[in-house]
């Protein structure tokens, strides 16, 4: 276990009772070919210990299901909704992946905001969180993911734009399963 995943843990402990016994077995190989890159080792250690999570029925964060890689690589390279806004030119110079520098798509809300991956040639662990809110602001966060959770539910890092309540106070998390039909 990474020390950002225990911090992650630590700050928001309701999530620790979907830990998978054992771990989960994700096929990084196929993923990362059908990505086309390979993901953040932070990322890789949450999605080993835990399945897609829901956190204060707000924020999901989509967790790779074993079995179901591809369509996990497919969903977070293809989001349509970026690729419009860019179309558009409504993403403050922010491209679509698999441009240089592409956005890579990690968690949403149910309000509209979207939770994405700079991608840069430093590789995955240098990559940065961006955050496009349902007000069609971005921002951009010099940490990965999972540090960047830790952060948001540590309360030492404040996403601009979001509701006045959040996060909560504390966050109910709810694990869904991996079962893959």
């Amino acid at each position: 276990m990474t020390e950002t995943l225990t911090s992650l843990e630590a700050a928001l402990p309701a999530m620790t009772r979907w830990r998978a016994p054992g771990g989960r077995a994700v096929d990084w190989a196929a993923l990362t070919a059908a990505l086309g890159t390979a993901l953040p080792s932070d990322f890789r250690s949450l999605a080993e210990a835990y399945p897609v999570l829901v956190i204060d029925d707000f924020l999901m964060v989509s967790l790779p299901t074993p079995g179901a890689e591809e369509p996990w690589a497919s969903a977070s390279r293809d989001d349509e909704i970026l690729q419009d806004l860019y179309e558009m030119g409504d993403t403050e110079g922010y491209v679509p992946y698999p441009r240089p520098g592409g956005l890579i798509s990690w968690a949403s809300s149910n309000a509209g905001d979207a939770f994405y991956w700079r991608t840069s040639p430093a590789g995955p662990d240098a990559w940065p969180v961006v955050v496009r809110t349902d007000n069609a602001e971005w921002y951009e966060f010099p940490v990965g993911a999972v540090a960047f959770l830790a952060g948001v539910y540590g309360r030492t890092i404040e996403v601009p734009g979001m509701p006045t309540n959040f996060p909560g106070r504390n966050p109910a998390v709810l694990g869904l399963g991996d079962r893959v039909d």
